[in-house]
């Protein structure tokens, strides 16, 4: 009698013990399986947000064809030009300007002069600058045979460092495009040199 009651007690230990035991795997496989529906929904939604709508891939490929169409213009214009005894022929006073060194956000402005010494009227198509810390500012309209203009060039001076862009001039003259050039260095300001701060140390007077 005492050894069935014990063999009851044992396999209803036994059988807890497994019930229990189901239940941790049970668990366990349900945040198994939940955090792996999380982590695949999120790599879902960011590849979704990363690919680009069919709007701006239209957009894209718009910008990318009128770029291609304005390079393929501009290198018809050149092997026209090149071939053109009376092309217009453009001289520059000076390819590169040094500012040499330069306080920070102190004046970055520069010009070059040049000349149209060719037989026909010169027109700039573009002027492009290497990055967006250089602005450059070109004549319009034609420039007659013997006639000189100026490309004003305005330099960030904020930045703090070596300077060292480019500028690239495109127009109907036999040569083109024309590369120019800014170099430099921009120093920082020092603590002597900041504007001071006007402070009114005049105290009002006190009632006692």
């Amino acid at each position: 009698m005492l050894n069935e009651l014990t063999w009851k007690i044992i396999s209803l230990h036994l059988s807890k013990l497994k019930f229990n035991n189901m239940k941790k795997i049970v668990l366990t496989f349900s945040m198994v399986a939940f955090v792996m529906f999380g982590l695949i929904a999120q790599v879902a939604t960011s590849k979704a947000t990363d690919k680009p709508t069919a709007e701006e891939h239209k957009k894209n490929e718009q910008l990318r064809q009128q770029e291609m169409q304005q390079k393929t213009q501009e290198q018809q214009n050149q092997n026209a030009q090149a071939n053109n005894p009376n092309a217009p022929v453009v001289t520059f006073d000076k390819l590169v300007h040094d500012y040499g060194d330069i306080e920070q956000n102190g004046d970055g402005r520069c010009e070059f002069k040049f000349t149209n010494d060719g037989k026909e009227p010169l027109i700039l198509s573009n002027v492009r600058s290497s990055c967006g810390c250089t602005v450059p500012e070109w004549p319009r309209q034609p420039i007659l045979p013997g006639q000189s203009e100026i490309i004003k060039v305005k330099y960030d001076t904020k930045r703090v460092g070596v300077i060292n862009k480019s500028i690239s001039v495109y127009s109907n003259a036999s040569q083109s495009p024309i590369t120019l050039r800014i170099k430099g260095k921009v120093y920082a300001q020092s603590a002597a040199q900041l504007p001071e701060k006007n402070v009114d140390n005049s105290g009002s007077p006190v009632n006692k």
